[in-house]
């Protein structure tokens, strides 16, 4: 850990009032991707835990945060992989807590957007552990900065509306049509997590309801990491879009026009990049 974290992780005496405490659980946010888009508070409680009960999208430089006497037990679910049930991290949590151990619960994004983290904070609560929330960046705030596309525009799109796209199947695409009917007519900017899957029928859902063939769609690989990617289309096309992506990480998918104001800013940014540094002269008066 860097000398420069230490010091914010230990910036001042007042951080001690929220010292992790043995027998309780803190279901902390890890942000969405790197450990500099972590907040301070959830990386100082993170390297006090005795016991860490961690998801596949916490990345290594996060993990770096816990002691090596630490407990770590991985929990990660992944589309289509084996994985811990929810009923087994709700026990495995109970019994850190009952062991007297400082446990964290470590989520990437944000514990209260998909994260289930009310679900194993009311498991816990019925067995008489307290437990506490420490909130992170989700992956919607931290795909919309790193990629320049806003998520809400003057004029264009009035609010967000945030989807999870596990609970989406082309079965149920003929029972649903007042759900897609209602994202399109708020006009608000769709997000939809873990969408990458059931991009077809997100499309087939929106086109249902006569979505403008072209409204611009950006899937989103691996927000807030080095290693991100970009990939643009539209309604129309972003089943076919989808599959071009070979990285197995994690997509997100914006929909609506502020995808396009999000492109237009990413082509000037990259014409300003390109030309010589030149000095203009500006005159006040």
């Amino acid at each position: 850990m860097s000398h420069t974290l230490n010091k914010l992780i230990n910036f001042n005496s007042a951080a001690a009032n929220n010292d992790l405490i043995s027998g309780d659980v803190e279901i902390v946010g890890a942000g969405c991707g790197q450990l500099d888009l972590m907040t301070i508070k959830a990386a100082r409680i993170v390297s006090q835990a005795e016991a860490l009960v961690y998801d596949s999208l916490v990345s290594s430089d996060i993990l770096s945060l816990v002691s090596a006497d630490c407990q770590r037990h991985f929990v990660g679910k992944r589309c289509g992989q084996p994985s811990y049930k929810q009923d087994d991290i709700n026990a495995l949590l109970a019994k850190l807590a009952t062991q007297g151990l400082k446990v964290v619960r470590l989520k990437g994004g944000d514990p209260h957007i998909f994260g289930r983290g009310a679900e194993e904070s009311l498991y816990l609560a019925k067995l008489g552990i307290a437990s506490r929330f420490t909130p992170g960046i989700t992956a919607a705030l931290g795909c919309a900065s790193t990629t320049g596309i806003p998520l809400t525009y003057r004029g264009m799109a009035r609010s967000v509306t945030l989807v999870t796209g596990t609970r989406i199947t082309n079965d149920g695409l003929d029972q649903a049509p007042t759900h897609w009917k209602g994202l399109l007519e708020a006009q608000s900017t769709l997000v939809f997590y873990m969408g990458k899957e059931q991009a077809a029928a997100i499309s087939a859902g929106l086109m249902s309801v006569k979505a403008e063939a072209n409204l611009p769609v950006a899937l989103v690989t691996n927000g807030g990491r080095p290693n991100q990617l970009i990939t643009y289309g539209n309604v129309s096309n972003m089943a076919k879009q989808a599959t071009l992506i070979k990285d197995s990480g994690p997509t997100l998918i914006i929909i609506g026009e502020v995808v396009a104001v999000g492109q237009e800013l990413a082509g000037l940014l990259s014409d300003i990049k390109a030309k010589p540094t030149d000095f203009v002269e500006v005159a006040y008066g």
